[in-house]
């Protein structure tokens, strides 16, 4: 038997590039994402990356308009960010 995900996703939805991000934003935040890459420094870049990425990950979730309808309604199941952020240390993801 294999562990499963509770919530599975397709993390190569939105390629981790500029150009994937671009590509899976609608026009207007495509704009704030290119304004704001450029006016990043070098230092700053990875985490504009990273933060837009999230949002394109986001708009292009198939289960979009049932979570955003849930989290209006407030049946959102919602966790303490304690257990999020021990959740992706046991995972090996980054918490920054």
């Amino acid at each position: 038997m294999t562990a499963q995900p509770i919530h599975p996703h397709d993390p190569d939805r939105v390629p981790r590039t500029a150009q994937g991000i671009a590509a899976a934003l609608s026009a207007e935040r495509r704009t704030q994402f290119c304004e704001e890459l450029m006016a990043a420094t070098p230092e700053e870049a990875a985490a504009v990356l990273r933060r837009w990425w999230c949002e394109a990950q986001l708009d292009t979730d198939p289960a979009g308009d049932r979570v955003t309808a849930e989290a209006l309604a407030g049946t959102l199941p919602t966790t303490t960010v304690a257990d999020l952020i021990e959740r992706r240390r046991r995972d090996g993801l980054p918490v920054e």
